[in-house]
Protein backbone atom coordinates (compact mmCIF):
# COMPACT_ATOMS: atom_id res chain seq x y z
CA UNK A 1 0.00 0.00 0.00
CA UNK A 2 1.30 3.46 -0.94
CA UNK A 3 0.98 6.21 1.67
CA UNK A 4 0.46 9.90 0.90
CA UNK A 5 3.01 12.03 2.74
CA UNK A 6 1.97 15.34 4.27
CA UNK A 7 2.99 18.43 2.33
CA UNK A 8 3.22 19.55 -1.28
CA UNK A 9 3.85 16.68 -3.69
CA UNK A 10 7.14 17.22 -5.55
CA UNK A 11 7.72 13.70 -6.85
CA UNK A 12 7.28 9.99 -6.41
CA UNK A 13 9.59 7.08 -5.70
CA UNK A 14 10.57 5.66 -9.09
CA UNK A 15 10.06 2.01 -9.96
CA UNK A 16 12.92 1.44 -12.40
CA UNK A 17 15.63 2.02 -9.76
CA UNK A 18 16.17 -0.12 -6.68
CA UNK A 19 14.91 1.47 -3.46
CA UNK A 20 16.33 0.47 -0.09
CA UNK A 21 16.02 1.62 3.53
CA UNK A 22 19.28 3.54 2.96
CA UNK A 23 18.62 5.28 -0.35
CA UNK A 24 15.98 5.71 -3.02
CA UNK A 25 15.34 7.68 -6.20
CA UNK A 26 12.61 10.23 -6.74
CA UNK A 27 11.01 11.10 -10.04
CA UNK A 28 10.47 14.86 -10.06
CA UNK A 29 6.87 15.86 -10.69
CA UNK A 30 6.10 18.08 -13.73
CA UNK A 31 6.48 21.76 -12.88
CA UNK A 32 8.65 21.02 -9.83
CA UNK A 33 12.39 21.20 -9.23
CA UNK A 34 14.61 19.48 -6.69
CA UNK A 35 18.15 20.63 -5.90
CA UNK A 36 21.08 19.11 -4.07
CA UNK A 37 20.95 19.03 -0.27
CA UNK A 38 17.18 19.42 -0.03
CA UNK A 39 15.53 17.41 2.73
CA UNK A 40 12.76 15.12 1.45
CA UNK A 41 10.50 12.56 3.07
CA UNK A 42 8.15 9.76 2.07
CA UNK A 43 6.02 7.17 3.83
CA UNK A 44 5.18 3.50 3.65
CA UNK A 45 2.22 1.72 5.22
CA UNK A 46 3.07 -1.72 6.57
CA UNK A 47 0.63 -4.67 6.38
CA UNK A 48 -0.37 -4.12 10.00
CA UNK A 49 -1.24 -0.50 9.28
CA UNK A 50 1.81 1.06 10.91
CA UNK A 51 3.26 3.99 8.97
CA UNK A 52 7.03 4.26 8.49
CA UNK A 53 8.51 7.63 7.50
CA UNK A 54 11.77 7.69 5.57
CA UNK A 55 13.55 11.04 5.24
CA UNK A 56 16.85 12.00 3.72
CA UNK A 57 19.04 14.47 1.88
CA UNK A 58 19.30 14.81 -1.89
CA UNK A 59 22.82 13.79 -2.94
CA UNK A 60 22.43 13.84 -6.73
CA UNK A 61 19.98 15.17 -9.33
CA UNK A 62 19.93 14.02 -12.98
CA UNK A 63 17.88 14.81 -16.07
CA UNK A 64 17.53 12.80 -19.26
CA UNK A 65 15.44 12.36 -22.39
CA UNK A 66 13.35 9.21 -22.10
CA UNK A 67 13.06 7.68 -25.52
CA UNK A 68 16.46 8.80 -26.83
CA UNK A 69 18.87 6.11 -28.05
CA UNK A 70 21.82 8.25 -29.15
CA UNK A 71 23.34 11.50 -27.98
CA UNK A 72 22.51 13.14 -31.29
CA UNK A 73 18.82 12.35 -30.80
CA UNK A 74 18.57 15.48 -28.67
CA UNK A 75 18.41 17.65 -31.80
CA UNK A 76 15.64 15.56 -33.35
CA UNK A 77 13.69 15.57 -30.10
CA UNK A 78 13.94 19.32 -29.73
CA UNK A 79 12.79 19.74 -33.33
CA UNK A 80 9.81 17.45 -32.65
CA UNK A 81 10.94 14.73 -35.03
CA UNK A 82 11.39 12.08 -32.31
CA UNK A 83 8.94 11.58 -29.44
CA UNK A 84 10.56 11.86 -25.99
CA UNK A 85 10.14 13.67 -22.73
CA UNK A 86 12.48 15.08 -20.13
CA UNK A 87 12.62 13.10 -16.91
CA UNK A 88 14.42 14.31 -13.77
CA UNK A 89 15.40 12.05 -10.90
CA UNK A 90 16.90 12.81 -7.50
CA UNK A 91 18.88 10.37 -5.38
CA UNK A 92 18.05 10.56 -1.67
CA UNK A 93 20.39 9.28 1.03
CA UNK A 94 18.25 8.31 4.01
CA UNK A 95 19.12 10.08 7.27
CA UNK A 96 16.20 8.98 9.47
CA UNK A 97 13.71 6.13 9.58
CA UNK A 98 10.90 6.64 12.08
CA UNK A 99 10.02 4.31 13.69
CA UNK A 100 13.20 2.30 13.17
CA UNK A 101 11.69 -0.36 10.93
CA UNK A 102 14.09 -0.60 8.04
CA UNK A 103 11.94 -1.24 4.99
CA UNK A 104 12.29 0.35 1.55
CA UNK A 105 9.77 2.91 0.29
CA UNK A 106 7.35 1.56 -2.31
CA UNK A 107 7.48 2.67 -5.95
CA UNK A 108 4.96 5.39 -6.55
CA UNK A 109 5.04 6.66 -2.97
CA UNK A 110 4.55 10.40 -2.69
CA UNK A 111 7.64 12.46 -1.81
CA UNK A 112 7.45 15.90 -0.18
CA UNK A 113 9.86 18.49 1.14
CA UNK A 114 10.52 18.17 4.85
CA UNK A 115 9.99 21.51 6.58
CA UNK A 116 9.68 22.75 10.15
CA UNK A 117 9.47 19.95 12.69
CA UNK A 118 9.66 17.31 9.93
CA UNK A 119 13.00 18.78 8.80
CA UNK A 120 14.29 18.74 12.36
CA UNK A 121 13.31 15.11 12.67
CA UNK A 122 14.86 14.17 9.33
CA UNK A 123 18.20 15.70 10.37
CA UNK A 124 17.98 14.45 13.99
CA UNK A 125 17.94 18.01 15.32
CA UNK A 126 15.05 16.98 17.54
CA UNK A 127 17.40 14.60 19.38
CA UNK A 128 19.88 17.34 20.21
CA UNK A 129 19.44 18.79 23.68
CA UNK A 130 22.26 21.25 23.00
CA UNK A 131 22.05 22.51 19.44
CA UNK A 132 25.06 24.46 18.17
CA UNK A 133 24.42 26.56 15.04
CA UNK A 134 27.00 25.55 12.42
CA UNK A 135 25.75 27.36 9.33
CA UNK A 136 22.88 27.82 6.92
CA UNK A 137 21.51 25.00 4.76
CA UNK A 138 20.45 25.08 1.13
CA UNK A 139 16.91 25.89 2.20
CA UNK A 140 18.06 29.02 4.03
CA UNK A 141 17.41 27.55 7.46
CA UNK A 142 19.84 27.00 10.32
CA UNK A 143 21.85 23.80 10.56
CA UNK A 144 23.04 22.43 13.90
CA UNK A 145 25.57 20.11 15.51
CA UNK A 146 25.12 18.31 18.79
CA UNK A 147 27.35 20.01 21.38
CA UNK A 148 27.56 16.72 23.28
CA UNK A 149 29.90 15.45 20.55
CA UNK A 150 32.13 18.49 21.01
CA UNK A 151 32.25 19.23 24.74
CA UNK A 152 33.29 15.72 25.78
CA UNK A 153 29.88 14.46 26.94
CA UNK A 154 29.69 11.85 24.17
CA UNK A 155 32.71 12.79 22.11
CA UNK A 156 35.04 15.70 21.45
CA UNK A 157 37.20 17.63 19.00
CA UNK A 158 36.64 19.12 15.55
CA UNK A 159 38.84 18.57 12.52
CA UNK A 160 38.74 20.79 9.44
CA UNK A 161 40.37 19.97 6.09
CA UNK A 162 40.72 22.01 2.94
CA UNK A 163 42.93 23.86 0.47
CA UNK A 164 44.72 26.84 1.95
CA UNK A 165 43.12 30.19 1.13
CA UNK A 166 40.04 28.62 -0.47
CA UNK A 167 38.55 26.34 2.15
CA UNK A 168 38.46 29.15 4.80
CA UNK A 169 39.42 26.71 7.56
CA UNK A 170 40.44 29.30 10.13
CA UNK A 171 37.43 31.48 9.36
CA UNK A 172 35.11 28.56 10.00
CA UNK A 173 36.95 27.64 13.21
CA UNK A 174 36.49 31.18 14.55
CA UNK A 175 32.85 31.15 13.45
CA UNK A 176 32.27 27.98 15.47
CA UNK A 177 33.86 29.66 18.51
CA UNK A 178 31.62 32.68 18.03
CA UNK A 179 28.62 30.38 17.79
CA UNK A 180 29.56 28.55 20.99
CA UNK A 181 30.18 31.74 22.93
CA UNK A 182 27.12 33.64 21.64
CA UNK A 183 24.36 31.12 20.94
CA UNK A 184 23.62 30.30 24.58
CA UNK A 185 24.36 26.62 24.02
CA UNK A 186 27.03 26.70 26.76
CA UNK A 187 24.67 28.34 29.24
CA UNK A 188 26.26 29.99 32.25
CA UNK A 189 29.59 28.31 31.43
CA UNK A 190 30.09 30.53 28.37
CA UNK A 191 31.67 33.32 30.42
CA UNK A 192 34.38 31.07 31.84
CA UNK A 193 34.98 29.00 28.68
CA UNK A 194 38.30 29.86 27.03
CA UNK A 195 39.80 29.60 23.57
CA UNK A 196 43.48 29.58 22.62
CA UNK A 197 44.16 30.38 18.97
CA UNK A 198 47.53 30.15 17.25
CA UNK A 199 47.83 32.68 14.44
CA UNK A 200 50.09 31.05 11.86
CA UNK A 201 49.41 33.13 8.73
CA UNK A 202 49.56 36.90 8.41
CA UNK A 203 47.86 39.14 10.96
CA UNK A 204 44.31 38.09 10.09
CA UNK A 205 43.46 36.89 13.61
CA UNK A 206 44.79 39.94 15.43
CA UNK A 207 41.54 41.87 15.01
CA UNK A 208 38.92 39.45 16.35
CA UNK A 209 37.74 42.13 18.79
CA UNK A 210 37.18 44.71 16.03
CA UNK A 211 33.87 44.90 14.10
CA UNK A 212 34.14 44.23 10.38
CA UNK A 213 33.49 47.44 8.45
CA UNK A 214 32.62 45.42 5.31
CA UNK A 215 29.70 43.57 6.91
CA UNK A 216 26.52 44.42 4.98
CA UNK A 217 22.92 44.33 6.22
CA UNK A 218 22.29 41.25 4.09
CA UNK A 219 25.24 39.49 5.69
CA UNK A 220 23.99 40.48 9.12
CA UNK A 221 20.78 38.69 8.20
CA UNK A 222 22.70 35.42 8.07
CA UNK A 223 23.55 35.78 11.75
CA UNK A 224 19.92 36.62 12.50
CA UNK A 225 18.77 33.37 10.89
CA UNK A 226 21.22 31.48 13.08
CA UNK A 227 20.13 33.29 16.22
CA UNK A 228 23.60 34.82 16.65
CA UNK A 229 24.67 38.43 17.17
CA UNK A 230 26.55 39.97 14.25
CA UNK A 231 29.38 41.30 16.38
CA UNK A 232 33.08 40.89 17.06
CA UNK A 233 34.48 38.82 19.92
CA UNK A 234 34.02 40.78 23.10
CA UNK A 235 36.98 39.56 25.16
CA UNK A 236 40.31 39.08 23.36
CA UNK A 237 43.94 39.26 24.42
CA UNK A 238 46.82 39.04 21.96
CA UNK A 239 50.41 37.91 22.44
CA UNK A 240 53.22 38.33 19.93
CA UNK A 241 56.96 37.56 20.03
CA UNK A 242 59.33 40.48 20.63
CA UNK A 243 61.10 42.11 17.72
CA UNK A 244 64.57 40.90 16.91
CA UNK A 245 67.40 42.78 18.60
CA UNK A 246 64.96 45.04 20.42
CA UNK A 247 66.17 45.63 24.01
CA UNK A 248 62.68 46.76 25.00
CA UNK A 249 61.09 43.54 23.67
CA UNK A 250 58.39 45.41 21.74
CA UNK A 251 55.76 43.11 20.19
CA UNK A 252 56.58 42.26 16.58
CA UNK A 253 53.27 43.38 15.10
CA UNK A 254 52.98 45.65 12.08
CA UNK A 255 49.32 46.68 11.91
CA UNK A 256 48.14 46.83 15.50
CA UNK A 257 49.63 49.27 18.00
CA UNK A 258 47.53 48.57 21.10
CA UNK A 259 46.28 45.56 23.00
CA UNK A 260 49.27 43.34 22.18
CA UNK A 261 51.71 41.93 24.75
CA UNK A 262 55.13 40.39 24.14
CA UNK A 263 55.93 36.86 25.23
CA UNK A 264 59.21 35.04 25.80
CA UNK A 265 60.82 32.60 28.21
CA UNK A 266 63.73 33.46 30.45
CA UNK A 267 66.82 31.25 30.52
CA UNK A 268 65.96 30.28 34.10
CA UNK A 269 62.45 29.21 33.05
CA UNK A 270 63.90 27.33 30.08
CA UNK A 271 66.08 25.27 32.40
CA UNK A 272 63.60 24.80 35.26
CA UNK A 273 60.64 23.86 33.05
CA UNK A 274 62.54 21.33 30.92
CA UNK A 275 61.98 23.08 27.61
CA UNK A 276 65.07 21.81 25.78
CA UNK A 277 63.19 18.98 23.96
CA UNK A 278 61.03 21.57 22.22
CA UNK A 279 64.14 23.06 20.61
CA UNK A 280 64.31 19.75 18.71
CA UNK A 281 60.55 19.59 18.07
CA UNK A 282 60.69 18.87 14.35
CA UNK A 283 59.42 15.31 13.87
CA UNK A 284 62.33 12.96 13.30
CA UNK A 285 63.06 9.29 13.55
CA UNK A 286 62.83 8.48 17.26
CA UNK A 287 65.81 6.16 16.80
CA UNK A 288 68.13 9.17 16.35
CA UNK A 289 70.82 8.73 19.01
CA UNK A 290 71.24 12.43 19.81
CA UNK A 291 67.82 12.43 21.52
CA UNK A 292 69.47 10.59 24.41
CA UNK A 293 71.65 13.64 24.96
CA UNK A 294 68.59 15.89 24.82
CA UNK A 295 66.82 13.98 27.59
CA UNK A 296 69.93 13.71 29.77
CA UNK A 297 70.81 17.38 29.36
CA UNK A 298 67.23 18.45 30.07
CA UNK A 299 67.44 16.91 33.53
CA UNK A 300 70.95 18.26 34.07
CA UNK A 301 69.77 21.80 33.32
CA UNK A 302 66.71 21.48 35.51
CA UNK A 303 68.59 20.58 38.65
CA UNK A 304 71.92 22.21 37.87
CA UNK A 305 71.16 25.73 36.68
CA UNK A 306 71.73 28.69 39.00
CA UNK A 307 69.39 31.71 38.55
CA UNK A 308 71.09 35.09 38.55
CA UNK A 309 69.33 38.40 39.27
CA UNK A 310 65.74 39.24 38.33
CA UNK A 311 66.06 39.12 34.56
CA UNK A 312 66.16 35.33 34.17
CA UNK A 313 69.88 34.96 33.53
CA UNK A 314 71.64 31.77 34.71
CA UNK A 315 74.98 30.20 35.53
CA UNK A 316 75.78 26.56 34.81
CA UNK A 317 78.49 26.48 37.50
CA UNK A 318 78.76 28.43 40.77
CA UNK A 319 81.83 30.20 39.41
CA UNK A 320 80.77 30.12 35.77
CA UNK A 321 79.98 33.03 33.49
CA UNK A 322 76.55 34.66 33.64
CA UNK A 323 74.52 33.62 30.59
CA UNK A 324 72.05 36.27 29.41
CA UNK A 325 71.17 35.30 25.84
CA UNK A 326 70.14 32.13 24.07
CA UNK A 327 73.38 32.29 22.13
CA UNK A 328 75.32 32.34 25.38
CA UNK A 329 73.55 29.23 26.64
CA UNK A 330 73.96 27.40 23.32
CA UNK A 331 77.68 28.11 23.19
CA UNK A 332 78.14 27.01 26.79
CA UNK A 333 76.25 23.75 26.30
CA UNK A 334 78.05 22.98 23.04
CA UNK A 335 81.38 23.42 24.78
CA UNK A 336 80.40 21.30 27.79
CA UNK A 337 79.08 18.30 25.85
CA UNK A 338 82.00 18.42 23.41
CA UNK A 339 84.67 18.48 26.11
CA UNK A 340 85.83 14.93 26.86
CA UNK A 341 86.29 15.76 30.54
CA UNK A 342 82.64 16.91 30.89
CA UNK A 343 80.94 14.63 28.37
CA UNK A 344 79.62 12.01 30.77
CA UNK A 345 78.25 14.65 33.18
CA UNK A 346 76.51 16.74 30.52
CA UNK A 347 75.84 14.32 27.65
CA UNK A 348 75.43 11.06 29.54
CA UNK A 349 77.16 7.77 29.18
CA UNK A 350 77.63 5.78 25.98
CA UNK A 351 77.63 8.86 23.74
CA UNK A 352 79.94 8.75 20.77
CA UNK A 353 81.66 11.70 19.15
CA UNK A 354 79.35 11.39 16.14
CA UNK A 355 76.26 11.56 18.35
CA UNK A 356 77.59 14.60 20.18
CA UNK A 357 78.39 16.33 16.91
CA UNK A 358 74.87 15.66 15.61
CA UNK A 359 73.42 17.17 18.78
CA UNK A 360 75.69 20.21 18.65
CA UNK A 361 74.92 20.89 14.98
CA UNK A 362 71.19 20.96 15.64
CA UNK A 363 71.56 23.00 18.81
CA UNK A 364 73.81 25.63 17.24
CA UNK A 365 71.47 25.99 14.26
CA UNK A 366 68.80 27.28 16.66
CA UNK A 367 70.82 30.30 17.84
CA UNK A 368 69.37 32.85 15.46
CA UNK A 369 65.92 31.28 15.28
CA UNK A 370 65.12 31.22 19.01
CA UNK A 371 67.15 34.18 20.25
CA UNK A 372 64.16 36.50 20.61
CA UNK A 373 62.12 33.87 22.51
CA UNK A 374 64.61 32.56 25.10
CA UNK A 375 66.55 35.26 26.93
CA UNK A 376 67.79 36.53 30.26
CA UNK A 377 68.55 40.14 29.39
CA UNK A 378 65.28 41.94 30.22
CA UNK A 379 64.38 43.13 33.75
CA UNK A 380 61.58 41.04 35.22
CA UNK A 381 58.10 41.87 33.93
CA UNK A 382 55.05 40.03 32.67
CA UNK A 383 56.14 38.00 29.66
CA UNK A 384 54.24 34.71 29.78
CA UNK A 385 51.31 33.67 27.59
CA UNK A 386 48.33 33.84 29.92
CA UNK A 387 44.91 32.51 28.91
CA UNK A 388 43.17 33.46 32.16
CA UNK A 389 42.64 37.13 31.40
CA UNK A 390 40.24 36.93 28.45
CA UNK A 391 37.82 34.59 26.77
CA UNK A 392 39.90 34.37 23.59
CA UNK A 393 43.71 34.36 23.59
CA UNK A 394 45.51 34.78 20.27
CA UNK A 395 49.18 33.81 20.05
CA UNK A 396 50.78 35.29 16.95
CA UNK A 397 53.63 33.20 15.55
CA UNK A 398 53.45 33.97 11.85
CA UNK A 399 56.65 36.06 11.84
CA UNK A 400 58.68 33.30 13.46
CA UNK A 401 60.88 30.77 11.73
CA UNK A 402 59.32 27.33 11.41
CA UNK A 403 61.50 25.97 14.22
CA UNK A 404 60.53 28.81 16.52
CA UNK A 405 56.86 28.26 15.71
CA UNK A 406 57.16 24.65 16.79
CA UNK A 407 58.82 25.70 20.03
CA UNK A 408 56.04 28.18 20.90
CA UNK A 409 53.22 25.80 19.99
CA UNK A 410 54.73 22.86 21.87
CA UNK A 411 55.58 24.75 25.06
CA UNK A 412 52.27 26.62 25.14
CA UNK A 413 50.20 23.49 24.55
CA UNK A 414 52.03 21.64 27.30
CA UNK A 415 51.53 24.56 29.67
CA UNK A 416 47.78 24.73 29.00
CA UNK A 417 47.31 20.96 29.10
CA UNK A 418 49.08 20.69 32.43
CA UNK A 419 47.19 23.68 33.84
CA UNK A 420 43.85 22.14 32.83
CA UNK A 421 44.89 18.74 34.16
CA UNK A 422 45.79 20.29 37.53
CA UNK A 423 42.28 21.71 37.99
CA UNK A 424 40.81 18.21 38.21
CA UNK A 425 37.63 19.18 36.36
CA UNK A 426 36.58 19.28 32.72
CA UNK A 427 34.47 22.43 33.06
CA UNK A 428 34.92 25.16 32.01
CA UNK A 429 36.12 24.03 28.60
CA UNK A 430 39.40 25.08 26.99
CA UNK A 431 39.30 25.19 23.19
CA UNK A 432 42.54 25.10 21.21
CA UNK A 433 42.54 26.22 17.56
CA UNK A 434 45.60 25.06 15.61
CA UNK A 435 46.09 25.15 11.86
CA UNK A 436 48.72 23.16 9.93
CA UNK A 437 48.30 20.00 12.00
CA UNK A 438 50.23 18.11 9.33
CA UNK A 439 53.30 20.11 10.40
CA UNK A 440 52.91 19.70 14.16
CA UNK A 441 51.59 16.12 14.19
CA UNK A 442 52.71 14.44 10.96
CA UNK A 443 51.81 10.85 10.28
CA UNK A 444 55.43 9.71 10.34
CA UNK A 445 58.09 10.34 13.00
CA UNK A 446 57.81 11.53 16.57
CA UNK A 447 58.29 14.80 18.43
CA UNK A 448 57.30 16.38 21.76
CA UNK A 449 54.56 18.42 20.06
CA UNK A 450 53.09 15.36 18.38
CA UNK A 451 53.01 13.52 21.69
CA UNK A 452 51.12 16.40 23.31
CA UNK A 453 48.60 16.65 20.47
CA UNK A 454 47.96 12.92 20.57
CA UNK A 455 47.47 13.21 24.33
CA UNK A 456 45.00 16.05 23.81
CA UNK A 457 43.13 13.99 21.19
CA UNK A 458 42.93 10.90 23.40
CA UNK A 459 42.58 12.37 26.90
CA UNK A 460 41.48 15.94 26.28
CA UNK A 461 37.83 14.93 26.31
CA UNK A 462 38.00 13.97 29.99
CA UNK A 463 40.01 17.06 30.88
CA UNK A 464 37.87 19.58 29.00
CA UNK A 465 40.57 20.43 26.43
CA UNK A 466 38.93 20.50 23.00
CA UNK A 467 41.06 20.60 19.86
CA UNK A 468 39.78 22.41 16.78
CA UNK A 469 42.47 21.30 14.38
CA UNK A 470 42.86 22.17 10.73
CA UNK A 471 45.09 21.11 7.87
CA UNK A 472 45.23 21.05 4.09
CA UNK A 473 45.71 17.28 3.95
CA UNK A 474 44.22 14.99 6.59
CA UNK A 475 46.07 12.10 4.96
CA UNK A 476 49.35 13.53 6.31
CA UNK A 477 48.20 13.94 9.93
CA UNK A 478 48.66 11.39 12.72
CA UNK A 479 45.75 8.94 12.43
CA UNK A 480 44.89 8.97 16.14
CA UNK A 481 44.25 12.71 16.06
CA UNK A 482 41.92 12.48 13.08
CA UNK A 483 40.16 9.38 14.43
CA UNK A 484 39.37 11.05 17.77
CA UNK A 485 37.61 14.03 16.17
CA UNK A 486 33.85 13.53 16.52
CA UNK A 487 33.05 16.36 14.10
CA UNK A 488 34.75 16.26 10.71
CA UNK A 489 34.55 19.28 8.41
CA UNK A 490 35.71 19.55 4.81
CA UNK A 491 35.97 22.63 2.63
CA UNK A 492 37.44 22.83 -0.85
CA UNK A 493 39.70 19.81 -1.49
CA UNK A 494 42.33 18.94 -4.03
CA UNK A 495 41.03 16.15 -6.28
CA UNK A 496 43.85 13.77 -5.34
CA UNK A 497 43.36 14.41 -1.63
CA UNK A 498 39.58 13.91 -1.91
CA UNK A 499 40.20 10.32 -3.00
CA UNK A 500 42.10 9.42 0.17
CA UNK A 501 40.52 6.97 2.64
CA UNK A 502 40.53 9.66 5.35
CA UNK A 503 37.51 11.13 3.59
CA UNK A 504 35.58 7.88 3.47
CA UNK A 505 32.76 9.54 5.42
CA UNK A 506 31.97 11.60 2.31
CA UNK A 507 29.66 9.96 -0.25
CA UNK A 508 31.08 9.90 -3.76
CA UNK A 509 28.93 12.82 -4.87
CA UNK A 510 30.14 14.92 -1.93
CA UNK A 511 33.78 14.14 -2.71
CA UNK A 512 33.31 15.45 -6.24
CA UNK A 513 31.54 18.55 -4.98
CA UNK A 514 34.32 19.23 -2.48
CA UNK A 515 36.73 19.77 -5.38
CA UNK A 516 34.64 22.70 -6.66
CA UNK A 517 33.20 24.06 -3.41
CA UNK A 518 33.37 27.82 -3.12
CA UNK A 519 34.76 29.64 -0.05
CA UNK A 520 32.30 29.54 2.81
CA UNK A 521 30.80 26.17 1.87
CA UNK A 522 31.61 23.37 4.30
CA UNK A 523 30.67 19.68 4.51
CA UNK A 524 30.05 18.81 8.16
CA UNK A 525 29.95 15.20 9.31
CA UNK A 526 28.72 14.28 12.79
CA UNK A 527 27.90 10.96 14.48
CA UNK A 528 24.11 11.29 14.70
CA UNK A 529 23.58 12.08 11.01
CA UNK A 530 24.76 9.49 8.45
CA UNK A 531 25.10 12.05 5.65
CA UNK A 532 27.36 15.13 5.80
CA UNK A 533 25.46 18.40 6.02
CA UNK A 534 26.38 21.03 3.45
CA UNK A 535 26.36 24.44 5.10
CA UNK A 536 27.41 28.00 4.40
CA UNK A 537 28.55 30.22 7.23
CA UNK A 538 28.11 34.00 7.33
CA UNK A 539 30.75 36.52 6.39
CA UNK A 540 32.84 37.24 9.51
CA UNK A 541 31.38 39.96 11.71
CA UNK A 542 34.89 40.56 13.08
CA UNK A 543 37.75 42.08 11.10
CA UNK A 544 39.92 39.58 9.24
CA UNK A 545 42.49 42.12 8.03
CA UNK A 546 43.63 45.59 9.11
CA UNK A 547 41.60 47.35 6.41
CA UNK A 548 38.36 45.89 7.83
CA UNK A 549 39.01 46.81 11.45
CA UNK A 550 37.03 49.52 13.19
CA UNK A 551 37.74 50.71 16.70
CA UNK A 552 35.57 49.42 19.53
CA UNK A 553 35.35 50.45 23.15
CA UNK A 554 34.02 48.14 25.88
CA UNK A 555 30.80 49.47 27.31
CA UNK A 556 29.57 49.26 30.89
CA UNK A 557 27.37 46.28 30.02
CA UNK A 558 30.30 44.24 28.66
CA UNK A 559 30.36 41.10 30.89
CA UNK A 560 34.01 40.54 30.04
CA UNK A 561 35.22 44.06 30.83
CA UNK A 562 37.98 43.68 33.40
CA UNK A 563 37.55 39.90 33.44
Amino acid sequence: MVAQADGELIGRVVGNEEASPLSFHVGVAPGCAIQLDEVLSTRRVLPDGEIVTLAGVVSQVTAMHEGASFGSDVFLIVDGVLPAQVFETAEVLVTRVEPEIYVPPMPGAAVVRATGADRDTALSFDRMDKRLPIGIGRDGEAMFANLEFIDGTRGAHINISGISGVATKTSYATFLLHSMFSSGVLGAEAVNTKALIFNVKGEDLLFLDRPNSRLTPVQRGGYLRLGLPAEAFRSVTIFAPPRRNDPAATPDVANRSTGVSSFWWTLAEFCAEELLPFVFADAEDERQQYTMIVHHLTQRLRFGHIPVGDDGAVRLHPDGAVLRTWGDLVDALAELVSDDSNREEWAGRATTTGTVNAFVRRLVSSKGRLAQLIRGDIPRRAHRIDTSGAQVTVVDIHHLHDRAQRFVVGVTLRQEFERKESTGTAKPLQFVVLDELNKYAPREGSSPIKEILVDVAERGRSLGVILIGAQQTASEVERRIIANASIRVVGRLDAAEAGRPEYGFLPESHRKRATIARPGTMFVNQPEIPVPLVVEFPFPAWATRPSEATAVVAGPDDPFAGF
